[in-house]
């Protein structure tokens, strides 16, 4: 895809992150660390050409089926609550990839960070 967007120069590559790009919490290191990394792949990304847009989004805690599946009962159990307390529906996170696509060929959103009010 990448080639394709070169030779015709333009296109627009959205990568998505997470708030965890921009922050390290000790039980997810791990976590934290690969969305950083899209966070740095992307911004070089857009480094290297003036004719491809690049944005990263990073989305707060949203309702998904990821956060239903894996870990332990203690951790999902507390990811359900703080959903439960601050999680935005992912019609949010549509509407901000949306509204970066639209802009003009010539302006690029580099980053959009979408969370809930209460999220801290």
């Amino acid at each position: 895809m990448l080639p394709s967007m070169r030779e015709r120069r333009s296109g627009h590559i959205v990568n998505v992150a997470s708030t965890a790009a921009h922050r390290v919490d000790p039980t997810g290191v791990v976590y934290c660390a690969t969305k950083f990394a899209v966070r740095a792949v992307s911004d070089g990304l857009r480094q290297e050409t003036t004719d491809l847009r690049v944005t990263v989004v990073c989305p707060g805690l949203t309702h998904t089926e990821l956060t239903h599946s894996g870990g332990e009962d203690q951790v999902q159990r507390a990811v359900r609550a703080a959903l439960d307390a601050v999680g935005i529906d992912p019609s949010a996170i549509a509407e901000g990839i949306g509204y970066a696509i639209a802009q003009p060929a010539n302006v690029n959103v580099n980053e959009i960070i979408v969370q809930g009010t209460a999220q801290v």
